[in-house]
């Protein structure tokens, strides 16, 4: 292998380099650098250690524990539900009859079924759950996002690590987390500064009503409210266009149309520049990359091969979780999936048939195919699967809105949830923690969202003294807590 004279690290990107050299270019000389530095470490026999990842697959609207991962046939009926439990590969271990591929593969995650906060609130909730932050700063306001929030977990992700390749540290897909009254706080950047929010991959239309956007579309979309269908079964899945994270760029250059006319001439340009001056295979190749339409093509995953669509199942959450395989293979550090918007996972009623034919389906399906293909791609021991939501549900069954549902459901529920982790060193086919005996409160080694984002943060090879800085340059801790033991 002949590899071209190791170049030297340029200092970080500034907004004036942003805008002098342009948003494509540094992205792909960057890029350029990294494929120089891998090329001449081999060529040197140096075994380089493998990008440390993390997914963090989040159930918006709270998945109930009682019919995932700690189920209690000994409840009583108004407890346990209609679900029975199944053994896994794990002897012992049980969990829904209604995911069976997740149940085969055991000896792939463990549970933690003890992690608990204080919040019912969606808003709250999911401000936790993605800031891992148990305590809101003073100014918290459940309907607007704010400067004084705390960051969020992939935004300390994205500042904390080092970028690989041309594409950001961190990024958020297939959407924002959002109700009726807007965005949730949460899970920007806030104290850190928008120049650090993780990359928003914005894949699907946005819906205009509560309840118009549940399930996985097109195949598993329950978009019911009041027991009548929505006015929108036609939710598109697109790939994204290739930029640079919000807030980057100064204000003229956010509006949208005009930032992708300006990329476009940027890949133009940079394309005739590279055949011009002759530059070196790798830098040649980290223009062509962008420069590339079939790039875009090639993270359009709803034209994926249709055996790995059928894998993933072809619907809204099997195509954001191959989408995440693939961006955390080319270079991104962590992606947060959102499964579902706002009352995907808010079942106050109708509960079991929902849960059964809508939801459990598509996440069994394509939650097995990505640690299926984080495994036998030698990428799990070295990339960490987080499933989550913004709390648990009630251990009590009951119907809180009989003019919207005509079954039963379960409400909100702060005091505990399941968490499931795979990969990244997790042991498979263990259980942290346990809840008591109507699946309501933790019984033992219970766990907090600050210990879950150190895990996620130790995931990431983020050192336990590492610190962030606000726009002002005062320093906080990444940890607030020690990793989950175990």
């Amino acid at each position: 292998m002949n590899c071209p004279e190791l170049l030297t690290p340029r200092h970080p990107i500034t907004r004036r380099d942003v805008l002098q050299a342009g948003t494509i270019g540094l992205m792909g000389l960057s890029m350029a650098d990294v494929a120089a530095w891998r090329c001449q470490a081999a060529e040197a026999g140096v075994v380089l250690p493998k990008p440390k990842a993390v997914i963090y697959l989040f159930l918006t609207g709270g998945a109930s524990q009682h019919d995932t991962f700690d189920l209690k046939p000994d409840a009583p009926d108004s407890i346990r539900g209609e679900f029975n439990p199944i053994e896994t590969q794990t002897p012992g271990l049980f969990i829904c009859e209604h995911l069976p591929r997740l149940a085969q593969r055991s000896h792939l995650w463990s549970l933690v079924r003890s992690l608990t906060h204080k919040s019912n609130s969606h808003s709250l909730g999911t401000y936790i759950m993605l800031t891992g932050r148990s305590q809101p700063p003073p100014t918290f306001r459940d309907d607007k996002i704010q400067l004084t929030d705390w960051p969020s977990i992939s935004s300390v992700a994205g500042y904390a690590t080092r970028p690989r390749n041309n594409l950001p540290s961190s990024a958020v897909l297939p959407e924002k987390i959002s109700d009726p009254d807007g965005v949730f706080p949460g899970q920007g950047a806030g104290l850190l500064g928008a120049h650090h929010e993780p990359w928003f991959l914005e894949l699907t239309d946005k819906p205009h009503a509560m309840h118009a956007y549940s399930g996985a579309f097109p195949d598993h979309l329950f978009n019911l409210h009041k027991g009548e269908k929505s006015d929108r079964d036609d939710f598109l899945f697109e790939a994204p266009n290739l930029s640079l994270p919000q807030g980057i760029l100064s204000d003229r250059f956010r509006n949208r149309e005009t930032l992708l006319k300006h990329i476009e001439r940027q890949r133009r340009d940079l394309q005739q520049h590279a055949e011009a001056a002759n530059f070196d295979r790798f830098r040649q190749g980290a223009v062509s990359l962008l420069a590339d339409p079939q790039v875009q093509q090639a993270l359009d995953v709803t034209r994926a091969d249709a055996k790995i669509q059928q894998r993933y199942g072809a619907n809204s959450f099997g195509w954001s979780l191959l989408m995440a395989r693939r961006l955390v293979e080319v270079g991104v550090n962590l992606v947060q999936v959102n499964l579902g918007n706002f009352g995907s996972w808010d079942l106050h009623g109708n509960n079991f048939p929902l849960l059964k034919n809508f939801l459990f389906p598509p996440t069994d399906r394509a939650v097995s195919a990505l640690l299926d293909d984080l495994d036998e791609s030698g990428m799990l021991e070295s990339t960490l699967v987080v499933i989550a939501g913004e709390f648990g549900r009630t251990p009590k069954i009951f119907n809180e809105h009989p003019d919207i549902y005509k079954l039963p459901g379960r409400g909100h529920w702060g005091p505990v949830q399941s968490v499931l982790l795979a990969g990244g060193g997790v042991t498979g086919g263990s259980v942290i923690g346990s809840s008591d005996r109507n699946g309501a409160y933790p019984a033992s080694d219970p766990q907090t969202p600050e210990n879950l984002a150190a895990t996620i943060y130790h995931a990431l090879g983020i050192p336990n003294e590492a610190n962030w800085h606000d726009a002002n340059g005062r320093p906080y801790h990444v940890y607030q807590a020690n990793p989950i033991a175990g």
